[in-house]
C-alpha cells in the first residue's frame, strides 16, 4: 500500500511544473524561473519525481520533530513558573529571570509564545501611539542628565510609601545617580547629583520640570529687581556655582527618556525588593546600590561619541561647601544670628572680635550640621545630636581655632508643661447668663 502524501498550493504548483518538465512540455530553464529556484535544483526535482512521485516532492522534514524543539520538561517548568513565581513579569523579564535563576537558556520569543498559550498577556500596559518627532540623543556622555522624582508603593505594602529620585544620562541611557527618599525633596536631589559629581564629574546640563525644587516661587526682592536677578530655588543656586545649565521642561513628555525609565523600574526594581524582602527606607536603598550597575549593564547603549563631557571634580573643592543649603543672616549687636527657633552664638574670631552687623552664611549641611561662614572664614560649626532640633550650649574655643558646638534637644531638659488655672480664677468664677446652676453645685438625690 502506498503511503498517502498532503500536499499544500506551494507543493501542488512545484508537481504540475516538474510534470510539465518531465513530459518535456516546459524546458528546465523555464522552471526554474517558474519556481525561482536554480537550474540545478529543477534537475534534482525531476530526479526524485520519476524515482518516488509527487511524495518525492515534499520536504524530508515534513511532520518529524525539530531537532532544535525546547524539551517537554523544559516546556512544562517554564509553564509552572510563568504561572506562579513570574506572574507579573514581563517577556523580556522573565527571558532574563530565566538565565540568571534558573539555568534555562531561551529565546524571548519562545517565552511569549508559552506564555500567550497560556492566556498570559503582558502586564505592561501601552497607550494608543501619537505622532511626534523624535530628538536624537546627546552626542557625547554628560552633556544632558534628565531627572524627576517617582512616588510609588516600591515596597509593596512591607514598609511606608517611598520617592525614587533619578538621573539618567541622555547619550548613554545610564542611570548615573539615584536614591529612595520619604518624599521628593531637594536633599535627595542634592545627594544624587553629589555622587554625580564624585565618581563621573560635573555634567553640562540638567533637564527638569518646573517643580518649586528647580524653579523658586517666591518673587523677586527689591535689591534682586535693581541687580536683574531672578529668584532661586536652592537646587538652583547650586548649579549656578557649579556651572550646570538648568533646562525647564514644557511637559512630561519632553523629558520621556526619565519618563520611560519609571515603567522599566517600577517593574524590576519592585521585584529586586521584593527578593531582597526589603522593608524599609535604609534597606530599599541598600537593594539599590546592587541593582544599578547591573540594570546599566542591561540597558546602557554606547554614545555617538566615545569623549566625555563631564567636568572632573576640582580636588581643591570640598564637595559639602557646595552640596548644602545656604542661608543669609545678619549678625545682631551681641553676636547672635537667628536660624529657625535658634539664636546661635559666634564666638571671636582670629582676625575679628566682633561680627555685629555683619551679614554671614549658614550652611545647612546634609548630615544635620549647621556651618557659620563669613568672607570664607569659618566661624562656627554646630553638631546635631541624634537628629533633633537644636539649641545652644556654652562654649569656648582657642585662639585661632574654629568654634565646635554641640547642639542638644531643648525639649529634653525643660520639658514643656500646660499652664493650669488656679481654683480662684476669675474665668472659673464666670457663668454665663441664662444657665443653669452647674449640676456638681446641686443637691445629688438619694
Amino acid at each position: 500500500m502506498s503511503e498517502r502524501v498532503t500536499l499544500n498550493m506551494k507543493d501542488i504548483k512545484r508537481l504540475y511544473v516538474i510534470q510539465q518538465v518531465d513530459e518535456q512540455k516546459m524546458t528546465a530553464r523555464e522552471a526554474a524561473d517558474n519556481l525561482s529556484i536554480s537550474l540545478r535544483q529543477v534537475r534534482r526535482l525531476v530526479a526524485k519525481y520519476r524515482t518516488s512521485g509527487a511524495a518525492g516532492l515534499v520536504h524530508g522534514n515534513r511532520g518529524r520533530t525539530a531537532n532544535n524543539r525546547l524539551e517537554e520538561t523544559v516546556r512544562v517548568k517554564i509553564q509552572e513558573l510563568a504561572q506562579e513565581t513570574y506572574a507579573d513579569y514581563n517577556d523580556s523579564h522573565f527571558t532574563e529571570e530565566l538565565v540568571e535563576e534558573h539555568q534555562l537558556k531561551v529565546s524571548r520569543a519562545t517565552v511569549r509564545r508559552i506564555r500567550r498559550a497560556l492566556g498570559q498577556k503582558s502586564p505592561r500596559k501601552h497607550r494608543s501611539p501619537r505622532h511626534r518627532s523624535r530628538r536624537e540623543r546627546k552626542p557625547k556622555a554628560g552633556m544632558l542628565l534628565q531627572t524627576d522624582g517617582s512616588d510609588h508603593d516600591w515596597l509593596e505594602g512591607r514598609g511606608a510609601r517611598l520617592d525614587l529620585i533619578a538621573y539618567i544620562d541622555d547619550a548613554t541611557n545610564e542611570v548615573s545617580g539615584a536614591v529612595f527618599r520619604e518624599e521628593e525633596d531637594a536633599a535627595g536631589y542634592f545627594i544624587g547629583l553629589r555622587e554625580i559629581c564624585k565618581e563621573k564629574g560635573i555634567p553640562e546640563s540638567i533637564y527638569a520640570d518646573r517643580h518649586m525644587i528647580f524653579q523658586s516661587p517666591s518673587k523677586a526682592t527689591i535689591e534682586q529687581e535693581l541687580t536683574g536677578e531672578e529668584p532661586k530655588s536652592q537646587y538652583g543656586r547650586l548649579l549656578d556655582e557649579l556651572g550646570v545649565e538648568l533646562i525647564a521642561a514644557q511637559s512630561p513628555q519632553a523629558k520621556g527618556r526619565v519618563e520611560r525609565l519609571w515603567g522599566t523600574l517600577q517593574d524590576r526594581l519592585v521585584k529586586a525588593l521584593r527578593k531582597a524582602a526589603a522593608s524599609n527606607l535604609e534597606e530599599a536603598n541598600q537593594v539599590l546600590k546592587t541593582f544599578l550597575p547591573k540594570f546599566n549593564q542591561r540597558f546602557r547603549v554606547e554614545p555617538a561619541e566615545s569623549e566625555t563631557a563631564y567636568m572632573p571634580w576640582p580636588k581643591e573643592k570640598r564637595l559639602e561647601d557646595y552640596f548644602c543649603f545656604k542661608h543669609s543672616r545678619v549678625v545682631t549687636n551681641d553676636n547672635t544670628i537667628s536660624f529657625g527657633k535658634q539664636r546661635l552664638q559666634i564666638p571671636p574670631g582670629p582676625h575679628r572680635i566682633s561680627y555685629a552687623r555683619k551679614r554671614v552664611e549658614v550652611r545647612q549641611h546634609l548630615d544635620g550640621r549647621l556651618e557659620i561662614v563669613w568672607d570664607n572664614e569659618r566661624l562656627a560649626i554646630f553638631e546635631p545630636e541624634d537628629g533633633r532640633a537644636v539649641r545652644m550650649k556654652k562654649f569656648t574655643a582657642a585662639p585661632g581655632q574654629t568654634a565646635v558646638i554641640q547642639l542638644t534637644d531643648k525639649s529634653v531638659e525643660k520639658p514643656v508643661v500646660a499652664h493650669q488655672p488656679a481654683a480662684n480664677h476669675p474665668w472659673r468664677q464666670y457663668k454665663p447668663k441664662g444657665k443653669e446652676q452647674a449640676p456638681d453645685a446641686q443637691e445629688k438625690p438619694k
